[in-house]
């Protein structure tokens, strides 16, 4: 049996999704619930590596093996033991061939941002603080140009080991959302603090700090391009796949 959960979690008291050694992850508090809930040792496998910090308004991960309870009160089963600051949504059956990272077609991030002289005691540690107004227009022209398949090599942070830098940004948009400014990303795949060196860039246009994005793609200069913003204004917000035909969002 192979059993797929979608959970949602604050992540500032997390060192992100994979389990850590020194440190508490939301793998780890889950699979610790998990394996109470069912008598057994479970392997999870995540939809992605999330940082320290970094939040998600939905998050896939699935286990394989017996599973007495029916999944449609597993959910509750794992809620009376997780902390208040992780929740499972819904599990269900899926087939033998599915798993949460691989089968993975899709995933978007939100990065948000609140402006203004005064900090909002609200939105501490779940966006990023920015003093100064953005210029919208600008960042949504470069966000456009950010769209396609590139060697994202200039918004990539030295970290996990991969095979390449070429990544397909299906869409990249910036928008307003009560009072929130909000850049939306999906991908097939994402690079290690791609994300939020996107977001770090975007404000860098704002600032007129970046003005040719097709030139910074096709240099590669990872010192050209914006910082990596701090992690508590990332979301992971959408996982889609093709196997199933899933849309997690």
């Amino acid at each position: 049996m192979n059993t797929a959960l979608t959970l949602r979690f604050d992540g500032r008291a997390y060192h992100g999704w994979q389990i850590q050694k020194n440190a508490v992850s939301v793998c780890g508090t889950l699979k610790a619930a998990l394996e109470k809930t069912l008598g057994r040792i479970v392997t999870l496998h995540g939809c992605g590596r999330t940082d320290a910090g970094v939040h998600a308004e939905t998050y896939v991960t699935n286990f394989r093996g017996e599973c007495p309870i029916p999944p449609e009160r597993l959910p509750y089963a794992l809620n009376g033991r997780l902390p208040r600051d992780i929740a499972v949504l819904s599990a269900k059956t899926v087939p033998d061939a599915f798993h949460a990272l691989n089968s993975c077609l899709e995933k978007q991030y939100t990065y948000r941002i609140y402006t203004g002289q005064t900090r909002d005691p609200f939105w501490e540690g779940r966006a990023l603080h920015h003093a100064r107004a953005l210029d919208l227009d600008a960042m949504r022209r470069a966000a456009r140009e950010f769209v396609g398949t590139h060697d994202f090599a200039c918004v990539r942070t030295l970290g996990t080991p991969v095979k390449s830098t070429v990544r397909t940004l299906f869409a990249f948009e910036v928008g307003e959302r009560d009072g929130l400014v909000e850049f939306v990303m999906s991908a097939n795949g994402f690079l290690y603090n791609m994300a939020r060196a996107l977001a770090g860039t975007l404000l860098w246009v704002s600032e007129g700090k970046v003005t040719d994005v097709p030139a910074l793609i096709r240099s590669g200069d990872r010192s050209a391009a914006g910082p990596v913003l701090p992690p508590h204004g990332l979301y992971m917000t959408g996982v889609w796949y093709g196997q199933t035909g899933e849309r997690h969002a």
